[in-house]
């Protein structure tokens, strides 16, 4: 084993590639799920969408294994430690197996609850799904140890294969189902396809790991010791991954509860348009985080904090501009997507969102060095400190301002989040806090300060193609500005390499 020298091409290609695999994917679903619920039907389209949840969220319950895993194999990469590895790799994996095969059983014990008594399923349905879900019970160990074996591929950026391996399964979510309809087969075929397309993804993982670290494949080691750090990381960034949802979801019964279950969907709708931003963060933090994890065990404290700057950097530069652009034209987008009456209620929730978005996309940094750091329990503290504020903010603003209050709220606690992170970088002495190191951020600020112009054309009534044109213009000067001010001469040449990549695939496709 090797270890793999952290650049800024092997960044930005990693970043691209995340991108690649979780964005592409959501395409195929936006045009496959019309067909799916035309030919399927609302009920049994419904039960598909259950089964989604549980393979796309089972994984989320590793006891934080996964994250665990990544951070602790980054290190032994940074070190260049084959001896440690094969303890590491199969601790980790058998622990997630074992808690698998608990989840399998637990799942197969409340199945008839859940059929029976949980979902309102009409009665033609009842047995077929309970035979569903037992079929996912089956599949919940590999599932879940899978886990494991994408970080071990991550701790070494193998950002490529594991792409290669991802974008297939996620694509095949959407597109076996469409297969078994072809076939004529009815929910337990279909279910059947999804598990096997999982279980030939954990497999095709296990070959790259064995692959890449070839040690993997000839020593098989259970180290005792590595339970009790596996564990302890895992356990907080489980109450991390536990806490994050309910913050995430929480506004809505409290706009249910203080207003109407309409106004929930009137929050709904701008809150999934600029959540979705989060793809950008989310796939950049899946490629630093165990660069951070490898780059502390070789002492690279220079580097280290080069990554942290030029992070923070990209997020403001490519989230920024494109949040400004949804918040500047907000009312228009909700006209064409869902109608004037969402346009007239929710423009300015969008709007405010947005600039929360664009806080919490940045967070994400600090969020991903804490954890790759070796301190998972700092940012589920941060969470539980966050629980109370936020409730009270939501009361407060919704009774007070309504929609736009909700979103003030989130916006607020994104903000308090935002500052704690930053500030725990800064107490436990992370990155240097001196000028010089920040002097990039400043310029890539007042670079995303330039699309903020924007935002008063909202306010203006002017035809949309003045506006279109007013926004053209805007983003052509932002990107001189980037360009000329907020990148220095490396990140200048690493664009023009991309560039000349991509020009050269290109030429060979043809």
């Amino acid at each position: 084993m090797h270890s793999t020298q952290i650049t800024g091409r092997l960044i930005t290609r990693n970043w691209v590639l995340n991108l690649a695999g979780q964005g592409g994917p959501l395409l195929i679903g936006l045009l496959t799920i019309p067909v799916l619920l035309r030919h399927l039907g609302l009920e049994i389209f419904g039960i598909l969408s259950i089964i989604w949840a549980v393979l796309g969220y089972a994984g989320q319950f590793d006891l934080g294994l996964g994250r665990a895993t990544t951070k602790y194999v980054a290190e032994c990469v940074g070190r260049d430690d084959s001896d440690k590895l094969p303890g590491l790799f199969w601790t980790s994996l058998l622990s997630q197996l074992l808690f698998g095969v608990l989840a399998s059983g637990l799942l197969a014990m409340i199945s008839p609850y859940l059929t029976q008594r949980v979902l309102k399923i009409s009665p033609a349905y009842v047995a077929e799904t309970g035979s569903i879900l037992l079929i996912l019970a089956c599949s919940l160990p590999v599932v879940i140890a899978s886990n494991s074996l994408r970080g071990t591929l991550e701790a070494g950026q193998r950002f490529a294969v594991i792409n290669y391996v991802r974008i297939p399964a996620n694509v095949s979510v959407f597109l076996l189902p469409l297969l078994g309809v072809a076939l004529g087969l009815r929910l337990p075929g279909i279910v059947i396809l999804l598990v096997v397309a999982r279980l030939a993804t954990g497999l095709a993982y296990l070959v790259f790991c064995f692959k890449f670290f070839p040690s993997l494949r000839n020593r098989f080691v259970l180290d005792a010791k590595l339970v009790r750090p596996l564990f302890s990381y895992g356990g907080w960034v489980t109450v991390s991954n536990l806490i994050g949802p309910f913050l995430v979801y929480v506004d809505r019964f409290f706009i249910g509860s203080i207003l109407s279950m309409s106004a929930v969907g009137y929050y709904t709708a701008p809150y999934e348009i600029t959540t979705r931003i989060w793809l950008i963060p989310q796939s950049l933090l899946a490629t630093v985080f165990p660069a951070f994890s490898s780059l502390q065990a070789q002492r690279s404290q220079t580097q280290l904090e080069d990554l942290y700057v030029r992070s923070l950097k990209s997020i403001l530069l490519v989230s920024g501009p494109v949040l400004m652009i949804i918040a500047a034209f907000a009312r228009e987008i909700l006209a064409v997507w869902l109608g004037p009456n969402f346009a007239a209620t929710s423009t300015s929730t969008v709007q405010i969102l947005a600039f929360g978005v664009l806080i919490n996309s940045v967070a994400f940094v600090p969020f991903g060095l804490v954890q790759g750091l070796g301190r998972p329990d700092l940012t589920a503290k941060f969470h539980f400190l966050e629980l109370p504020f936020y409730a009270l903010a939501l009361w407060f603003f919704l009774s007070r301002f309504g929609l736009p209050g909700a979103a003030w709220a989130w916006t607020l606690r994104a903000a308090l989040d935002a500052a704690l992170l930053f500030g725990a970088v800064a107490k436990l002495n992370l990155v240097s806090a001196s000028a010089p190191l920040y002097k990039p951020l400043r310029r890539a600020l007042v670079a995303v300060a330039l699309p903020a112009v924007l935002l008063p054309l909202s306010w203006i009534k002017m035809p949309l193609g003045l506006q279109a044109g007013i926004g053209a213009l805007v983003l052509l000067g932002f990107v001189a500005v980037v360009w000329g001010y907020a990148l220095d001469h490396h990140e200048r040449n690493l664009l023009r390499a991309v560039k000349i990549n991509f020009r050269g695939r290109l030429a060979l496709a043809k």
